[in-house]
């Protein structure tokens, strides 16, 4: 009994072993950015003929991107926010017809959202988001439509739309419709934010067996508050 009584001891001690050994491969630092987010953009540009239209750019100093989704982490329900500044977009609007306002792209770095555990980011970071794949590293939005746009807007106005495009997250795309709420601060500062909420399943995100973490939320809430100011030409 007592060989035995050892025998098993030795063989927890080895899963537990095993265990810490995973769980430390899998939270591991992540490798850095490639390159500054604005870098990456695609920067859009005005028509100097028409007066009416200001392009905006997205400050990673003042804005934000989040991710939030629930999940139990030893065995109390925990909402998780991951947060990062990189993010770069443009957005082109044209007071005297709003109907010709556009959005550019929008690209966020998927290597750099952080939580309140940087383990627990360097696991989203390479094995649910797989941004460490430079194909994966960034999450795009390529806007297709802009609906609810007014006859006209002036400074100081609040506007409510919705913008439809391609989102693509760990390297597959779908189509998504953000809510956003927008205000033209002055002629030189736009601000405001966007969300949606996604399914995990709809971009294939999995999340690795990790200790302490019993379930994870099947929906992630993703925003973007935004200060976009004037590109001088």
């Amino acid at each position: 009994m007592l060989r035995t009584l050892k025998i098993g001891m030795i063989v927890a001690g080895i899963v537990a072993a095993i265990s810490i050994g995973s769980f430390l491969y899998l939270t591991r630092g992540v490798a850095a950015p490639t390159e500054a987010i604005q870098d990456s953009a695609q920067e859009m540009a005005t028509s100097e003929a028409d007066s009416s239209q200001t392009l905006y750019r997205i400050s990673q100093d003042e804005s934000q991107v989040t991710y939030t989704i629930q999940e139990v982490l030893n065995g109390a329900d925990k909402t998780v926010v991951g947060a990062t500044s990189q993010v770069a977009g443009d957005i082109l609007v044209d007071i005297s017809d709003p109907s010709q306002s556009e959005l550019g792209e929008i690209r966020v770095n998927a290597r750099t959202f952080a939580t309140d555990d940087t383990r627990r980011d360097n696991a989203v970071a390479r094995y649910v988001l797989q941004s460490e794949s430079d194909a994966n590293q960034y999450i795009v939005f390529q806007p297709t439509s802009i609906s609810a746009l007014p006859d006209s807007v002036k400074v100081g106005d609040s506007v409510t739309l919705n913008i439809t495009g391609n989102l693509t997250i760990a390297g597959v795309t779908k189509e998504a419709t953000f809510d956003v709420v927008t205000t033209l601060k002055s002629a030189d500062q736009l601000t405001g934010s966007a969300e949606l909420t996604v399914q995990r399943a709809d971009f294939n995100l999995t999340i690795p067996n990790v200790p302490f973490v019993a379930n994870v939320g099947d929906s992630v809430t993703l925003n973007l508050s935004f200060v976009a100011n004037a590109v001088n030409a």
